[in-house]
């Protein structure tokens, strides 16, 4: 089951790699011809649409920045960790589109930064405990709607797409061992009957 979400999981990141992005040029830029891929022309100040990835390797070289609508910052963190604290028991919030390859992304990139800037470790520390705080929060009402009897697509709505397969390993898991559970008592009742 491990190895099974993890895969699972990395696809799903592999996918996101991939997937569409707004930018906008910050500059002037010619065609420019990757192993089968073309991007540009871009001019300055213009809006693109490009693969995740490509928009990475295009801002490590100035050419593009992404909307701010695109990124995850702590910022956006903080108001999503007020949102699911608030959140009732049973209830679970909307996350951005890609919430955790995003939050994956700007962790990565907020601890790369303290090896540069060593003053940077509060804000990474911060960043890191409001995750850990988000994740847990959601966790929570996981196990528990993965308890209770199948939900409705309207309930699980907000899940997102790693969530979701966490959800469906942990309902299928306790449905069986509640199965178990139940066929032992029926089992050890018909023993007592002979």
């Amino acid at each position: 089951m491990q190895g099974g979400l993890a895969h699972k999981i990395k696809a799903l990141d592999f996918m996101f790699e991939n997937s569409p992005v707004k930018v906008i040029a910050n500059r002037n830029c010619p065609e420019i011809k990757l192993a089968g891929l073309t991007v540009g022309p871009f001019e300055e100040g213009n809006e693109y649409e490009v693969s995740y990835w490509v928009a990475r390797q295009l801002e490590k070289f100035g050419v593009v920045r992404f909307r701010s609508e695109e990124l995850l910052d702590s910022a956006k963190l903080s108001k999503i960790h007020w949102k699911e604290r608030v959140q009732l028991a049973g209830q679970i919030s909307e996350l951005p589109k890609d919430f955790y390859p995003k939050l994956r992304r700007l962790l990565a990139e907020l601890k790369e930064g303290t090896v540069k800037n060593p003053e940077k470790m509060r804000e990474y520390e911060k960043v890191k405990q409001l995750a850990t705080d988000i994740v847990s929060l959601r966790l929570k009402k996981i196990v528990s709607l993965s308890s209770s009897p199948a939900q409705t697509g309207h309930i699980l709505k907000n899940l997102t797409a790693e969530e979701r397969l966490l959800y469906e390993q942990i309902y299928k898991l306790i449905n069986l061992w509640k199965s178990r559970l139940i066929e032992f008592e029926e089992e050890k009742g018909e023993r007592e009957n002979d």
